[in-house]
């Protein structure tokens, strides 16, 4: 399905069921848009009372149903929607209750859970890519590729501060370790320590430079590797510039499962994968993890533009804020970007990525309007 064809309501009715009143006011008008009625449950047995039939979807957030919930969904034929961020999502972080403006909403399985497939993964294995797929695809790899577009974009467009080298660089974005993305995709290598060790490893010869997750950085996640042990592996710790900034001045990027990695394919640079995220396995990456099932399920050999075409043009929603409607993906990542540039211009994009009391204050703003019904 394309963004396009998205736009229509597919669902009767959307029951979201065990999110945060916080989150379920984020989502509301995404959710309203593909359905005629959405209710929130606060459990399965809320879920089970609003009487879920054939037509309707029983979603959650990220992978793991609550107990009985799959079920419920098989015995009242109710589609199990399974919602997560989209690949490019906002000019702010989830954690800091920032409002999403795209959305994964998968019926098989999610994109991050490689032990099983995924809408997006049937999308690669199987779509009949047009030309005019694989050339709106590649517009829209060149703008993400100039505008420095990335998932949550509050990093600031800079050159990294880091020495040339005449030696190879070698990228290693750090990742949220207890994130499912590890868990479900992670295979033999699953903390960032490991993963620096194996670059080590595998690339002597290269200057290493490492960068934190930008959740671990801001204190909203758990994982901070200690920058004593990283910098015995690692030539260089960056913790100013964008992922962006740091992937053009490198020469190739390892990484587990990050999101990173995809950005480094959109702008043309070598990836290495230790786990198998959903980019890896179709030809385009150099994937290290073994005994994975899910390379089995992989068999395509996909152009990147291919990549492309599924992953931003056909498997999110995307929600255009300024008109309070769905909308081509193309529309709101420009707006995205017209965003994060007029706030970088007038001083708000630092304040917007640092600073504990402002961060907290924002969320209290949220929160009021959760409370009162606003939006």
């Amino acid at each position: 399905m394309s963004t396009t064809e998205a736009l229509a309501q597919p669902y009767g009715r959307i029951i979201a069921v065990g999110l945060r009143r916080w989150k379920a006011h984020n989502l509301r008008p995404l959710l309203a848009a593909q359905c005629t009625s959405l209710h929130f449950a606060r459990d399965p047995a809320a879920a089970r009372a609003l009487g879920p039939g054939p037509g309707d979807a029983i979603a959650i957030w990220g992978a793991d149903p609550p107990p009985g919930l799959a079920a419920l969904a098989e015995e009242r034929g109710a589609v199990l929607l399974r919602i997560e961020d989209g690949f490019i999502r906002s000019v702010g972080l989830g954690s800091d209750l920032i409002p999403p403006q795209s959305l994964v909403l998968d019926r098989t399985g999610i994109y991050f859970d490689a032990t099983r497939p995924s809408d997006l993964e049937t999308i690669l294995q199987t779509a009949l890519f047009t030309d005019e797929d694989r050339a709106s695809a590649a517009q829209v790899r060149a703008f993400i590729a100039a505008t420095g577009l990335t998932k949550y974009n509050i990093e600031p467009r800079m050159a990294p501060r880091w020495p040339e080298q005449p030696r190879p660089t070698v990228l290693v974005p750090g990742q949220v370790e207890t994130d499912a993305s590890i868990r479900l995709g992670g295979a033999q290598v699953r903390r960032n320590l490991d993963l620096l060790r194996a670059v080590r490893t595998s690339r002597p010869e290269a200057w290493i430079v490492y960068k934190p997750h930008p959740d671990v950085m801001s204190g909203n996640r758990s994982g901070r590797v200690a920058l004593g042990e990283a910098a015995k592996l690692a030539d260089w710790i960056e913790t100013e510039a964008s992922i962006v900034s740091c992937i053009d001045a490198c020469d190739e990027v390892h990484t587990i499962t990050s999101l990173s990695g995809f950005d480094a394919l959109l702008r043309g640079t070598p990836v290495v994968t230790y786990g198998a995220p959903f980019y890896a396995g179709w030809g385009l990456t150099e994937d290290r993890a073994s005994g994975v099932s899910t390379w089995q399920r992989r068999t395509r050999r996909l152009t990147l533009d291919e990549l492309v075409a599924g992953a931003l043009l056909t498997y999110p929603i995307y929600w255009n804020t300024a008109q309070a409607r769905m909308d081509k993906c193309e529309t709101v990542l420009s707006r995205i970007a017209e965003t994060r540039d007029l706030l970088q211009r007038n001083g708000n994009l630092e304040r917007l990525r640092s600073g504990w009391t402002r961060r907290q204050m924002r969320k209290l703003r949220v929160l009021f309007d959760v409370v009162w019904g606003k939006r």
